[in-house]
């Protein structure tokens, strides 16, 4: 049976503005759907890029993109994320595929972590505002596209970011080896939220880590053993970890509301929504949790560490290429790591609906939601 907490809430398809990872302007104006928040502005990694990091480092290559976009769109995915299903049109999304809450004290080239972490995505942010406050003059009759320095005080700010830091080094040091660098990451995310609303933001949507325990190339990738696995192929030790982090991460957030008059600072229970579609896939309209659409190998997972979704390998002499299956809409992994278009989808509605915001937050009612497209 489907949880009634996935009652479907649905919002029109967002053409949300990618605008790359160095100054991102945004148009004056606001949504075509009436909302109370003019404009969104998210920090992120991999989950919630609609861009950033292919336009600073362009090479993304199909499958993805094919379920909607029809090509490669700068996202890791078939198609489209959360921040895509929430309808706006305006705003500015700083994230970027494998961006870490923390400063990274390595290269992207060595280790594959981006270099524009959290706080960098930080600075963008205050350098638009800086551009803002100081063009602020010239923004009368069309004469720029700059909105005026009230949006910030009337914007939505999101943060889906976090799972790298857990994930990076996990396989190397292990579950008590990353949990004593975690505190730093809350910290860090509570800090960014302060600092943001010094800058005159006051609504704060912080989505909290999934369940990577489910997830097709951590549970190639991870040591464990067979009885570590839950009825539903998930492993415990990782996910209970996991579980572990975002308490950690709600005191982290409710400390922060209360030294923050006026704000409204929701942490977001995504977790518990993909954890329910890894689990019940076919409660939901899905066939297929723990398996990959985009990848090889075929088995349980269709995932190969050696060769990712899209990529061409030569792999003991014979060459094997990465693959997508022909229905995505069948799957709540797209590679191993990330979610399908559907997937999104579907916690999207779960999100909207309200059931998985701590504290209760009308979103519902402070935005117009349309069907999706």
């Amino acid at each position: 049976m489907t949880s009634p907490q996935f009652q479907k809430i649905f919002v029109s398809f967002g053409k949300f503005i990618t605008l790359g990872v160095v100054m991102m302007a945004m148009l004056c104006g606001i949504s075509d759907s009436k909302c109370e928040f003019e404009a969104i502005f998210n920090f992120g990694d991999s989950n919630s890029d609609t861009g950033g990091f292919w336009a600073a480092f362009p090479a993304q290559s199909g499958p993805f993109g094919m379920t909607y976009f029809k090509r490669p769109a700068g996202r890791a995915s078939d198609g489209r994320l959360i921040v895509d299903f929430l309808d706006y049109r305006h705003g500015a999304n700083y994230a970027t595929l494998a961006s870490t809450v923390l400063l990274p004290n390595t290269s992207l080239f060595v280790t594959g972590i981006s270099p524009f972490s959290l706080a960098i995505q930080l600075n963008q942010m205050k350098e638009f505002k800086a551009r803002v406050d100081e063009f602020h003059s010239s923004c009368t009759s069309g004469s720029t596209k700059l909105p005026s320095p009230d949006i910030f005080g009337k914007s939505l700010y999101t943060f889906y970011i976090g799972q790298n830091d857990f994930t990076s080094n996990l396989a190397a040091i292990g579950i008590g080896g990353v949990k004593q660098f975690l505190p730093q990451v809350v910290s860090q995310i509570a800090g960014t939220v302060k600092e943001l609303y010094a800058l005159g933001g006051r609504t704060f949507l912080v989505l909290n880590l999934a369940p990577i325990g489910c997830y097709p190339a951590f549970l190639v990738q991870l040591p464990h053993s067979s009885s570590d696995l839950d009825a539903y192929g998930c492993m415990i030790s990782y996910n209970n970890a996991v579980l572990d982090y975002n308490n950690m991460l709600k005191e982290a957030l409710a400390q922060t509301r209360r030294n923050l008059p006026n704000a409204s600072l929701i942490c977001v229970d995504t977790h518990s929504v993909l954890l329910e579609l890894f689990q019940n896939p076919t409660s939901h309209g899905l066939k297929y949790g723990t398996q990959a659409c985009c990848g090889h190998g075929d088995g349980a997972y269709n995932f190969d560490a050696k060769v990712f979704c899209g990529n061409t390998k030569v792999i003991n002499g014979s060459t094997v290429t990465a693959t997508a299956c022909s229905d995505p809409q069948d799957y709540v992994s797209w590679d191993g790591i990330h979610a399908t278009e559907a997937a999104n989808k579907l916690t999207t509605w779960a999100i909207l609906n309200g059931s998985y915001f701590d504290p209760p937050f009308p979103l519902h009612q402070l935005c117009d939601l349309n069907p999706i497209g």
